[in-house]
């Protein structure tokens, strides 16, 4: 496994473990690019339909800039890097690309927004402000009034300040952390993962980065989608009228609890048929989300998404049956439990015990290994055969 996230691939894994016990084990591994780090199957309802209906972002002006009273965003254009949105908005490259978590060779989708580290000069005739702004008449108040960047200063008053754009309301803006998605973020502002990417100029996977800066789509006022039912503030979802609001409930005489209704069969004892397999419970190796699932023949275990450095812990008692290397000399470490099962910790550093010692449940192993993103691989094996683990782990 490579600190870049990529997954190794079952020759490499089975390469690894050669020489030892564990011959025919796999490790999970295909193409990073048919990875869905999201885990959204095909049956899955994002109940777009309930998220707020959104405005078109703003057209920028002739340089692809969007002023808003807080901030300004330049929008790229198809071609685009960092440096040449930089030299068509007069910042330095550097500027750009470090206030968006960029290098400023970095290729952009057309329609990616960049958060401006500065103000540039505000939309005009000059600048290509796409509408005029309507005539604001002079008052002997503090109000500004609308001009041009290049109208000449009367030596009688100072110059008034340019009119900043009307791009309506300003959006949030949202700086993506790591373990976030294009998913969980349109959640989090009940907006559609659908506006979010066209608001962001985002790929067609919904590709977010930590420390990118995304504008959040501004809902518009009143408008909601038909399958939403409204309700004023605080009243909560009507809930329908129940029968005995009209006519009273039937009197019952209910047998107690704890005694069978007559003609019950009597329940079979469950207990005494219980396997050792459905009595084994592992605890979670790693603290983190499931960012990948259990896929026989593509992925023999599951990845936890998890901070770099934090620990990775035995999932179980057991003893320490093998600690080898991919050949890329990342560690991977084995631990033999009970009826022959086998856990298996990859993507790792700093192994703790040496083969042969016995471990105990929750006792730190290893640390997650850096990597974009940071995870744990984690398999349990029946004999040689991989299964799932989440029916093993509480």
């Amino acid at each position: 496994m490579k600190q870049s996230g990529k997954q190794m691939s079952g020759k490499v894994l089975r390469h690894a473990l050669a020489g030892v016990a564990l011959a025919a084990l796999t490790a999970c591994g295909t193409d990073p690019s048919q990875l869905d780090w999201d885990l959204r199957p095909q049956n899955l309802s994002t109940a777009e339909a309930a998220r707020s209906v959104t405005a078109n972002r703003p057209a920028p002006d002739s340089r692809g800039v969007i002023s808003y009273p807080g901030y300004q965003v330049a929008v790229a254009r198809r071609g685009d890097t960092v440096a040449s949105v930089a030299a068509r908005v007069g910042l330095p490259a550097a500027d750009l690309a470090r206030a968006n978590a960029l290098t400023p060779e970095t290729a952009l989708n057309a329609g990616a927004v960049l958060t401006l580290p500065a103000r540039v000069a505000e939309p005009s005739a000059a600048t290509g402000v796409l509408a005029a702004p309507a005539p604001v008449a002079p008052v002997a108040t503090a109000a500004i009034t609308t001009t041009t960047l290049d109208a000449p200063a009367t030596p009688a008053a100072k110059p008034a300040r340019p009119a900043r754009s009307t791009a309506g309301p300003e959006p949030v803006r949202h700086k993506v952390v790591r373990g976030e998605t294009a998913y969980s973020i349109s959640r989090l502002y009940n907006v559609t993962t659908q506006a979010l990417a066209e608001w962001n100029g985002l790929d067609a996977n919904y590709t977010v980065r930590t420390g990118q800066t995304l504008l959040i789509p501004v809902a518009v006022e009143g408008q909601t989608r038909p399958t939403e039912i409204v309700t004023r503030p605080g009243q909560g979802s009507p809930t329908p009228e129940p029968p005995s609001a009209t006519k009273p409930l039937p009197a019952e005489n209910p047998a107690p609890a704890n005694q069978p209704a007559p003609g019950t069969p009597t329940s079979p004892d469950l207990g005494a048929k219980r396997t050792g397999a459905s009595a084994a419970r592992f605890a979670m190796p790693a603290q983190g989300n499931i960012i990948r699932a259990f896929a026989p023949g593509k992925n023999e275990g599951i990845d936890i998404g998890a901070a770099a450095g934090s620990p990775v812990l035995a999932a179980a008692d057991g003893t320490v049956a093998a600690i080898t290397k991919d050949t890329e000399q990342v560690p991977i470490l084995v631990l033999r439990h009970a009826d022959n099962t086998l856990t298996v910790y990859a993507n790792i550093d700093g192994v703790r015990p040496a083969k042969g010692d016995v471990v105990q449940r929750g006792q730190q192993i290893a640390v997650v290994r850096q990597g974009n993103p940071a995870f744990l691989h984690f398999e349990v094996r029946k004999g040689f055969d991989a299964v799932d683990p989440m029916p093993y782990l509480q």
